[in-house]
């Protein structure tokens, strides 16, 4: 047994002088970003850091208990957090090899063989020659075998299995940002397709009013049969695109409920009541094209899935050269059951192993090259989702500011509709104009209001996409900031 120890104790320091790592070292990229935006807001706040949780800029508390209650009980939020458990189980596999494994192992064996033939048995050590009677063979031990990581392979294993567990945690966040952009965005839709109904039937009721006017003073002789067709050509067309709105409403109802992972019409009650459409806020965050970086969740994933491809090219790199394994093995193996536990039945074996693939057929130095560009690849995705994240961003501000632009303008022509409404029918009453101006007038007043309705509402959703573009808001959720009554959302905290 000295024997053993001395040649344990060789093998290990051999490997604590040669042991390294073969593969490229992973360096994180360094990608260029621009040092602002090219639509930089000209009033933006001090920073969105300071307020997390964004969608309470709406001051809705609806929207606040629909984006709580969704990250409790979202099905792709789960599905994500299950993921994470997964990767974390699966680095915890890649780790095992750096450890001793052991089995134990016990048989009995019912043999015969010729007296003429040699037995290759070593019952209690020495070499046993049966005759024509069957014999009976116990045994039972321990097995241990242990792979010295020289070249690094299982070490490179790990470390793309830490990156995979990180990138399945950064998933996750990405998951939830973009469910809160979907509650709040479709939250908000609602709210504008419950605008333009009211919109709707409010100028649907006016302009029935037109038409009784028009009937009665064409009863009176003071109007043709023109201007009562025309009147009930606008009641009708008006009438059309309300159905077409009550759809749009009952798919966002539809939709929020899902989120909340509920049948679709749980949320019909509760929805039903009339609120204004959330109002976004006038100042908009400052973050800086570098931020995004940082914030984003979808481009930490890459990052981290790029870490985990150059660590693969390691492993495939590490199996062109030998694998070095201490094995033994000790236990009791006897003819007789009586004899089992004497010192006579004991056995052990210690000693070192080596395997060297010398032929694959070049599978080997296939496999680094599928590595290699595998590697290659993820780093052109980081690089592209860099871009698109930036893209995102700049298209979300330019959106945000030209939308409230529109809506100021309408929100005057608004106005001035309402004004041309009232005069057109003062002057038709009193015989000074025609049907035909009223109509018009009524017309370009149900128009403009119809798109206030949607550009108040699109604002709103395009201070959502702007915040979604940043990355800001799933933190709050990811790291634990607001707590959750339910165990299937529990907080996801990267470590072991």
């Amino acid at each position: 047994m000295k024997g053993a120890g001395r040649l344990i104790a060789t093998a290990l320091l051999v490997v604590g002088i040669t042991a390294c790592s073969v593969g490229p070292n992973y360096h994180p990229p360094a990608p260029e970003v621009p040092a602002d935006w090219s639509e930089a807001p000209s009033k933006p706040a001090s920073s969105n850091r300071a307020q997390v949780q964004w969608w309470q800029a709406f001051n809705d508390p609806e929207l606040d208990s629909l984006v709580e209650r969704a990250v409790r009980a979202n099905l792709g939020v789960r599905l994500a957090e299950a993921r994470v458990r997964e990767a974390r189980a699966w680095r915890r596999i890649a780790a095992a090899p750096l450890y001793p494994s052991v089995d134990a192992s016990s048989s009995y064996t019912r043999l015969w063989q010729d007296e003429d033939l040699f037995a290759p048995l070593s019952a209690g050590g020495k070499p046993v020659l049966l005759g024509q009677q069957p014999q009976n063979l116990f045994q039972v031990g321990f097995d241990a075998s242990w792979e010295l990581d020289v070249f690094g392979g299982t070490r490179r294993s790990i470390e793309a299995a830490r990156a995979d567990f990180e990138a399945a945690h950064y998933q996750h966040e990405d998951v939830l940002r973009t469910l809160l952009a979907e509650v709040a965005r479709n939250y908000i839709e609602l709210r504008g397709f419950q605008k333009q109904l009211d919109v709707a039937r409010s100028n649907l009721a006016a302009q029935q009013d037109t038409l009784q006017l028009t009937r009665a003073r064409y009863e009176g002789g003071l109007a043709s049969e023109l201007d009562v067709a025309r009147a009930e050509a606008q009641v009708e067309v008006t009438r059309s695109q309300i159905p077409a709105l009550e759809t749009s409403y009952k798919e966002a109802v539809h939709r929020l409920s899902v989120l909340l992972d509920e049948p679709p019409g749980a949320l019909s009650t509760e929805l039903a009541a009339r609120v204004p459409i959330p109002g976004a806020p006038l100042e908009l965050p400052a973050d800086l094209p570098s931020d995004v970086l940082r914030q984003r969740p979808d481009l930490r994933r890459a990052e981290r899935q790029l870490a985990a491809a150059t660590a693969r090219v390691g492993v495939a790199t590490a199996d062109l050269y030998p694998k070095f394994y201490l094995v033994g093995a000790a236990g009791l193996e006897s003819l007789s059951a009586s004899d089992f536990f004497t010192g006579g039945s004991k056995l052990w074996s210690v000693g070192p192993s080596i395997t060297w693939p010398i032929f694959h057929g070049g599978q080997l130095v296939a496999t680094i090259e599928v590595r290699d560009a595998q590697e290659q690849q993820a780093l052109i995705s980081y690089r592209q989702a860099i871009l698109n994240a930036l893209e995102e961003v700049e298209n979300a501000l330019v959106a945000y500011t030209r939308e409230r632009n529109r809506y100021e303008a309408l929100t005057e022509a608004v106005a001035s509709n309402k004004r041309a409404v009232t005069l057109a029918t003062q002057l038709y009453t009193s015989g000074l104009s025609d049907m035909l101006n009223v109509l018009d007038a009524q017309r370009n007043l149900f128009q403009t209001e119809r798109e206030q309705a949607q550009s108040e509402a699109a604002t709103a959703v395009n201070f959502v996409a702007l915040y979604k573009a940043l990355g800001g808001g799933a933190e709050a959720f990811a790291s634990g900031q607001l707590a959750s009554s339910r165990g299937s959302a529990a907080p996801i905290v990267v470590g072991p």
